[in-house]
């Protein structure tokens, strides 16, 4: 039997992160690839002279790179991995950064996949939640079971 895949969540949050470790063990044991995931969205404030597609190259210098919806994903991911993961295993982690909603782009990658693993919260004002959105609209769309790993309920 061909090993499978495993898409882990991660935006950069501790619940995210113990999905990840969470992930990166049953990968480890089933023998699937893992694939972390992080999907990102141009704000819907806060960035009024910016529109979808338009150059980064008149900000000042730095600026881009600060501001860069996309590019601030792609290092909380690189981080998340690195730090959570470290050494071969973080190498070894295929990492897919997605425009788009984060709940709608796991659906999206969790297709075809053994397993899609996210923590019960991630960055979000509701920390009381039992379970964050994302983690609740993964759990009723999505196309392969959903593992969500609880932290601390004390």
């Amino acid at each position: 039997m061909a090993a499978g895949r495993i898409v882990v969540g991660v935006d950069g949050s501790e619940p995210s992160r113990r999905a990840l470790r969470w992930a990166a063990r049953q990968a480890e044991l089933t023998g699937d690839r893992l694939e972390a995931v992080i999907g990102w969205e141009y704000p819907a404030s806060g960035w009024a002279a910016m529109a979808p597609g338009m150059p980064l190259a008149a900000m000042p210098s730095g600026a881009a790179a600060e501001t860069d919806p996309e590019e601030l994903a792609r290092r909380t991911l690189d981080e998340a991995v690195t730090a959570t993961l470290g050494g071969a295993a973080a190498a070894a982690t295929d990492r897919l950064v997605v425009n788009g909603h984060a709940a709608q782009a796991l659906v999206e990658r969790a297709a075809g996949a053994s397993l899609l693993v996210v923590g019960d919260r991630g960055h979000s004002g509701f920390t009381a939640a039992l379970l964050g959105s994302v983690g609740r609209h993964v759990t009723h769309h999505a196309p392969c079971p959903v593992v969500v790993v609880r932290g601390d309920t004390g």
